[in-house]
């Protein structure tokens, strides 16, 4: 597979007006019935994104998340982390049940570029202005209610380095925290399907009843939420 590299942001940026600071967003986690969705943000350290053959070979793994396997997303975790400035967001189950699974990416969204703002600016000692940074996100939906200049696009976590590093760096932290659910629960099998609707998941829900972390609003946890009520199991 072809190693991404930096065309898209260095076109971007030789384009008057483009804002100094890149940063890549990307969620995970909209389709499981457990746990948070969360977002990364990821900003290459080196502004005019110039970089050796040996860098660029370095970072071959940074490609979207869904194509690397949770071992070689871990092992590509710190190459990330050399190159750029990252951080995450996230919102909760409980969060995704009253404002919905949209809205709730968003407020991940946002949040994580909030986060990777302020380590950018602890690390760099200066202050980033709004007309500083310029948001790609991947998709074909802006964040709604960001003062920050935006751009989407489609397939971007295939296409634009920084969005896949943004993913990985989001699919990461969120796998994290399913084996630690995992661990507290481990009749769900959640460490092997990272709370997607699985048959395993799903007979999981049926036989044991929806744990404090799943998504109430989801049709499967709501259904197996009511049929323990009406058996008087309260979980």
């Amino acid at each position: 597979m072809k190693t991404l590299d930096f065309s898209f942001e260095q076109q971007l940026q030789q384009q008057a007006g483009t804002p100094r600071y890149i940063i890549g967003i990307d969620e995970v986690g909209r389709g499981p019935l457990i746990g948070p969705v969360v977002a990364g943000a990821a900003c290459f350290r080196v502004q005019d994104f110039g970089v050796t053959d040996e860098q660029l070979q370095e970072m071959q793994l940074i490609r979207d998340s869904k194509l690397l396997t949770e071992k070689q997303r871990e092992s590509v975790l710190p190459i990330i982390e050399k190159y750029f400035w990252t951080a995450t967001g996230s919102a909760s189950a409980e969060t995704i049940d009253r404002i919905n699974i949209l809205e709730a990416s968003f407020l991940a969204m946002k949040e994580a570029v909030s986060a990777l703002r302020r380590v950018m600016m602890q690390e760099t000692g200066t202050k980033i202005g709004d007309d500083e940074i310029i948001l790609l996100v991947d998709g074909n939906q802006k964040i709604p209610n960001c003062s920050l200049k935006q751009e989407t696009i489609v397939g971007g976590d295939r296409k634009i380095k920084s969005i896949s590093a943004a993913s990985v760096v989001a699919k990461v932290m969120r796998d994290r925290l399913l084996l630690e659910y995992d661990a507290q629960w481990p009749e769900y099998g959640l460490a092997r399907h990272k709370g997607y609707g699985t048959k395993e998941h799903m007979a999981a829900l049926e036989k044991f009843g929806p744990l404090p972390e799943h998504r109430q609003s989801f049709r499967p946890v709501a259904q197996a939420s009511i049929r323990f009520r009406e058996l008087g199991i309260i979980r």
